[in-house]
């Protein structure tokens, strides 16, 4: 036999690691290159959700700007390098939820799952792989592993001519080191440890396409319960189950909208890790609770995380699915075993949801503040578990993994839910989970609004304290525009409309006006109420065609070079666009793209492609309707419940004719996924309106009680 030297086969091995990428089609419109050895978990891994291919499919065919050969994969000892083509004046978003960056062209980016995100890195809640470009494409680069994107920062020597006095000298330390953004034409990624990769290429021909291919690949966008779209608030941590229902007749008694309570950590035994016991001090009689709590019209959420306390009835059974270390002295189960998911499960489900729990909070599933030397509260990443995974694709994946078991029990219950999780990433979209922070710059809680809809991601603003009584108003109208109204009062006794002050609130020191803050955030949530039935729409065309129901201007208009950098407006829906302010400001600049736009507040009538100064009250909404919208608005209730109607009012802004369509279901199952849904056409022709339902729900959600047209 004849011997081979060692550096000859090294050299075989190298020709094999860099031959061509093994190219296959898994969807309409989506490609996925595979080379070298992908590891073994991945987001996509995890997936169960089938692609939705016949809507795939009905997208127009999309063209990428580059050959999808162009891809360059390179496989050496430090892992992987794939290089993109990037065009001239291409824009670059995504990446997950991002906090501190909206256009990340010209950016080194690090989507790495952390606690407390800050700049424009890349750690954050949400992190992906995955970006999306103004040229109408998405690259997923599929790996649970910390990865480098330079988005055409860095130029290879021999790729560029360097003249001398391509640099000027300047004249200030930021100076030195300033760059002009983008640097080469070409994404380069860097997956440290890697020995192979797959790259999806999600085709367009728009961005918006791009994006509706990614989410409808991934088993199409959540369709929360439609009481999740109403009002939430957590309620102190330490309330006993007779607090939590003083708090529900609060909201009853004074007519304040209101769908869910979530209750905090007191309610178990232990937190810091967590029993999943009820704690009877505070709770002795949970089921009858969580009856009385139902039959008022209020959902009950948990709060919890997943490390699980050695009291846990389920630690024993867990302990050989674990990882081998402890956080706050808990074990923490490895989701990606099937077995340890199921413990976890159905434990879930026989102790809570069975017995009327209708969602979960999943806390601290992210990782410790890797930015600091301090952030040690969580496993390493040197761990490992049973799986086969180490402590880094854990990190990654934790979130996900614990959204997919929890999300699992609901699914064979036949039973919606809208949860909150504070750590996702790629292949989400289907997860009814809004993710939330421990930060709290109302700023950024703006920008990560559009930001998540590149990423199939649901953001929650939640409302905590206030300086102010116009910074309470202002975050409570963000809230109101997202995809979560939330008031997170899980360190205040009382509402924070009543007393802002943190101190007094505890002490139930009421301020002095607390009854007018009240009725303007009656008001306000009232409205909330009202725009169920689009919100719900445009989350049922999220589903069914992939459309974020939040996302970026430039979305819908990526050719208009105004918005490419606007990240503190966005779309709801297909109609509605909104421009929050913060307490900072009494007004601010909005810019309205190309059409005919309405303010909604006062009906004034703007023209589009234009910038304009508004100064909205702090009762009044910052939103704006596009001309050829039909506004579906109802008279609010105070809760939604299985058998509750909408009356609704339909306002046709602009002259012309116009339709929209509604969706109607039971709100509370997933019998929509077997046809039991009803289309209701809205059509504004000629000056009169028309209504046409049909499908397959026997029911009525949605009455059309009258027309209104704004001219």
């Amino acid at each position: 036999m004849k011997k081979f030297s060692a550096s000859f086969l090294i050299l075989l091995a190298t020709v094999w690691l860099n031959a061509s990428a093994q190219t296959t089609q898994p969807a309409p419109g989506v490609q996925k290159l595979s080379k070298g050895q992908p590891d073994k978990f991945t987001p996509y891994t995890f997936c169960n959700e089938q692609p939705m291919v016949t809507a795939m499919a009905a997208l127009p065919a999309g063209k990428l700007p580059f050959d999808v050969n162009d891809i360059g994969i390179s496989i050496n000892d430090r892992g992987v390098i794939v290089e993109v083509p990037l065009a001239d004046k291409e824009q670059l978003y995504g990446f997950g939820l991002q906090i501190g960056s909206f256009n990340q062209t010209g950016l080194k980016k690090q989507p790495i799952v952390n606690d407390n995100p800050l700049n424009n890195l890349g750690y954050t809640h949400g992190p992906a792989t995955f970006y999306v470009s103004s040229k109408g494409y998405g690259i997923l680069i599929n790996t649970a592993r910390y990865t480098t994107f330079y988005c055409g920062n860095i130029a290879k020597l021999n790729k560029q001519q360097v003249s001398a006095d391509s640099k000027k000298p300047a004249d200030s330390v930021e100076g030195l080191y300033q760059t002009n953004g983008k640097a080469s034409n070409v994404v380069t990624v860097d997956i440290k440890g890697a020995k192979g990769i797959e790259v999806f290429v999600f085709s367009g021909p728009s961005l918006m396409n791009a994006l509706q291919r990614y989410n409808l690949f991934s088993g199409g966008g959540a369709l929360p319960a439609i009481w999740g779209l109403g009002v939430k608030y957590r309620v102190k941590a330490d309330f006993s189950e007779h607090q939590v229902g003083q708090m529900a007749a609060y909201f009853r008694n004074n007519h304040i909208p209101c769908d869910v309570l979530g209750l905090e950590p007191r309610w178990q035994t232990a937190a810091y890790s967590c029993s999943y016991v009820w704690n009877k001090s505070l709770f002795p009689t949970p089921e009858a609770f969580t009856d009385t709590m139902m039959r008022k019209g209020f959902h009950l959420n948990l709060w919890e995380h997943a490390f699980t306390h050695p009291s846990s009835p389920i630690y024993e059974a867990l302990k050989t699915k674990a990882g081998n270390y402890q956080v706050w002295g808990g074990l923490v189960p490895d989701f990606a075993d099937t077995t340890a998911a199921n413990i976890f499960a159905n434990y879930h489900n026989e102790t809570f949801v069975k017995k009327g729990i209708s969602g979960f909070k999943m806390d601290e599933c992210d990782n410790s503040n890797i930015a600091y030397g301090s952030g040690v509260w969580s496993f390493p990443e040197l761990s490992t578990f049973p799986s086969g995974m180490d402590g880094e694709q854990v990190h990654q994946l934790f979130g996900l993994l614990y959204q997919k078991t929890i999300y699992s029990i609901y699914k064979k219950s036949n039973l919606r839910t809208y949860l909150d999780v504070r750590a996702s990433n790629a292949f989400a979209s289907s997860y009814p989970a809004a993710l939330y922070s421990d930060t709290y710059e109302h700023d950024e809680y703006i920008r990560m609004i559009p930001n998540s809809g590149f990423s199939g991601m649901i953001w929650s603003p939640e409302v905590r304290e206030s300086n102010t009584i116009k910074d309470l108003m202002r975050r409570s109208q963000t809230a109101v525009l997202s995809a979560q109204t939330l008031y997170n009062s899980w360190y205040l006794q009382s509402p924070p409309w009543l007393q802002i002050n943190k101190e007094k609130n505890n002490k139930v020191e009421l301020m002095d006006n607390a009854k007018e803050v009240e009725a303007d955030i009656r008001k306000l949530l009232n409205f909330r109420m009202s725009l169920i039935p689009y919100l719900y729409s445009a989350f049922a065309d999220y589903h069914f065609k992939g459309i974020p129901p939040f996302r970026a201007l430039v979305t819908d208009y990526p050719e208009d070079v105004n918005v490419w950098d606007i990240s503190d407006e966005y779309m709801i829906g297909s109609g509605i666009l909104a421009a929050p302010l913060t307490e900072k400001a009494d007004e601010r600049s909005v810019y309205l793209p190309a059409g005919t736009w309405y303010d909604f507040n006062t009906n004034q009538k703007y023209e589009g492609g234009k910038k304009y100064t508004i100064k909205p009250s702090l009762n009044q909404l910052p939103i704006f309707i596009k001309a050829g919208t039909i506004l579906p608005l109802a008279a609010p209730v105070e809760y939604v419940s299985p058998s509750t109607k909408f009356d609704i009012t339909c306002y046709v802004y602009g002259e012309g004719d116009a339709q929209t369509a509604l969706f109607e279901d039971d709100g509370i199952t997933f019998n929509y996924d077997k046809g039991g849904y009803n289309n209701i056409v809205l059509n504004w022709n000629k000056g009169k309106g028309s209504v046409k339902r049909s499908g397959g729900f026997k029911g009525v959600r949605f009455t059309i009680k009258k027309w209104q047209l704004i001219k």
